[in-house]
């Protein structure tokens, strides 16, 4: 059951309208638009089942871990970043407000918990040109990394951190080519590749507001990686291939074709006729902040988007009170500034691997694997079979 109707929803939960309009402005429930009448929500079917099991009684162990994949319960520790009360905290620190000064690699040392020793990023590569795929020539100099360096166990915090510097370099030679001699901070090496000096203070902005976000689909492939002691070129290489996912970090590329196709037919068209299919609109809303993403608001409150883009968010506000996301944000700055079409997922990709290098980091610290067990729903276990042949 993928979307269901509010009748539907407080059949299941049996309670009250007021408490499903509640579970959904926490959080614990998503919408979408009824693509039959703008005027009614769909309520996701998983997560109404989640809840309904909750109010059936006490949960087994079984059941708490089924419903902590999915947007649900905490699924191990962490002191490196959180979601509460609607905003986004790194080591405790609002990340709004740390977007408004400091740059990636102050960021880094935050997470990283290196102290106050000078961080950088160089590029390893210079005087190569701005690849044609990114994506592919991050994965290329990451899998070269992973196939020499050495496993994360039994060295030191400090050497880990002065190869995990080096490895964002890595990336950001990749992504951005080698033009930039290192010694500019990563958001400046990024302006100058993409020859938008005046978008230098956004990049930075964004890149802070992106390096970390809990336990999301890519940090956990990043983290499982580093538990088994793989190198921190192995995790970067998981992290950034589940980046990858239209899901998670190149979401922005279907808000990009939702621009075009407005280019071509006006936005209250394209929004009206991607509703029409019944599609999820692309970069609007998020599970985690019913009441707004705040990296979006804050990255949009410092520029001014196209007329494309802002015709966009008005279409979208008539028919959704789902405001943009930060993948929203994201196009609509490379929209403004000229940048490439794959610089959303290129900021995506530099500023999360200073996340996953801090949860590989953790993780590795606490020297645990992450294995968890699967809740088995196949065919019934041929068990006549098992004794015959013992």
């Amino acid at each position: 059951m993928p979307w269901i109707t509010s009748e539907e929803a407080l059949a299941l939960l049996k309670v009250q309208p007021q408490t499903l309009y509640a579970n959904v402005s926490r959080g614990r429930i998503r919408t979408r638009p009824h693509p039959q009448d703008v005027r009614r929500s769909l309520y996701h079917g998983e997560d109404v089942k989640r809840l309904a099991g909750r109010h059936a009684g006490r949960r087994s162990v079984a059941d708490v871990a089924a419903q902590t994949i999915s947007f649900g319960e905490p699924v191990l520790a962490s002191g490196l970043s959180t979601i509460a009360d609607g905003r986004l905290w790194y080591r405790g620190e609002d990340t709004v407000r740390l977007s408004e000064q400091a740059g990636l690699e102050e960021i880094a040392r935050l997470l990283w918990q290196v102290g106050k020793v000078d961080l950088a990023f160089p590029p390893t590569v210079k005087g190569t040109p701005i690849p044609t795929n990114p994506f592919e020539a991050a994965l290329l100099a990451l899998a070269r990394r992973a196939s020499h360096d050495f496993p994360t166990g039994g060295r030191s915090h400090a050497v880990l951190c002065r190869e995990a510097a080096g490895l964002v370099g890595t990336m950001a030679a990749a992504m951005l080519g080698g033009g930039s001699d290192g010694t500019l901070p990563l958001h400046q090496q990024a302006a100058l590749a993409w020859q938008a000096p005046d978008a230098a203070d956004l990049i930075r902005r964004a890149l802070v507001l992106l390096a970390d976000h809990e336990l999301n689909a890519s940090t956990f492939a990043a983290r499982t990686a580093a538990s088994t002691g793989a190198p921190l070129a192995a995790g970067l290489l998981a992290g950034l291939g589940t980046l990858a996912g239209p899901l998670h970090g190149t979401a922005a590329v279907s808000v990009q074709a939702l621009a075009e196709t407005a280019r071509r037919i006006g936005a209250r068209r394209a929004v009206h006729d991607w509703l029409s299919r019944g599609h999820r609109l692309p970069a609007f809303g998020h599970p985690l902040y019913p009441d707004g993403d705040p990296r979006a608001t804050a990255l949009l409150a410092c520029f001014s988007c196209s007329e494309i883009y802002e015709g966009i968010r008005e279409a979208v506000a008539e028919h959704s009170d789902e405001p943009p996301n930060v993948d929203f944000a994201l196009a609509a700055l490379a929209d403004r500034h000229g940048l490439p079409a794959s610089a959303p997922f290129t900021l995506f990709a530099l500023a999360r691997s200073v996340g996953w290098i801090a949860h590989m980091l953790e993780q590795t610290a606490r020297g645990s694997l992450i294995r968890p067990r699967a809740h088995y729903d196949g065919p019934p276990l041929n068990m006549a079979a098992a004794v015959e042949t013992a």
